[in-house]
């Protein structure tokens, strides 16, 4: 009994160890792809966001698999596919962090905040 209940423990950790960087990485993806939306002049770098979910050890597939949860939320379900929840529940909260910021500083600043933090996924459209 002891020792199951150890396994589920460690399981459990496993899993918050692995949901933890996605989920950084879904928001990084989240705003990447806002800022294309939101601040004129700005393209995403697809090539580098893949790039940075290697990095991160995120497994192969990663930012195909955000692009299209991202597409299906923002687009109620009629572009992307559906994810599974817990990626769901990543983009959902992305999405509402996201919002906050740029209504609590302003459109103007969240753009240029971003252009600062995001440097090596979006940059200027050519």
């Amino acid at each position: 009994m002891r020792g199951a209940a150890l396994l589920v423990g460690f399981v459990l950790v496993a899993t918050a160890a692995h949901a933890g960087p996605r989920s950084e990485y879904v928001t990084m993806m989240l705003q990447a792809f806002a800022a294309k939306v939101e601040c004129p002049g700005t393209d995403v770098v697809y090539q580098d966001l893949v790039q940075k979910a290697q990095e991160m050890q995120q497994p192969d597939g990663t930012t195909e698999q955000v692009r299209k949860a991202i597409a299906y939320v923002h687009t109620g379900g009629k572009m992307g596919e559906r994810p599974d929840d817990l990626l769901l529940q990543e983009v959902a909260i992305a999405t509402r962090t996201t919002d906050l910021d740029q209504r609590r500083v302003g459109m103007t600043t969240w753009c240029e905040t971003q252009k600062g933090r995001l440097a090596g996924f979006i940059r200027a459209k050519n």
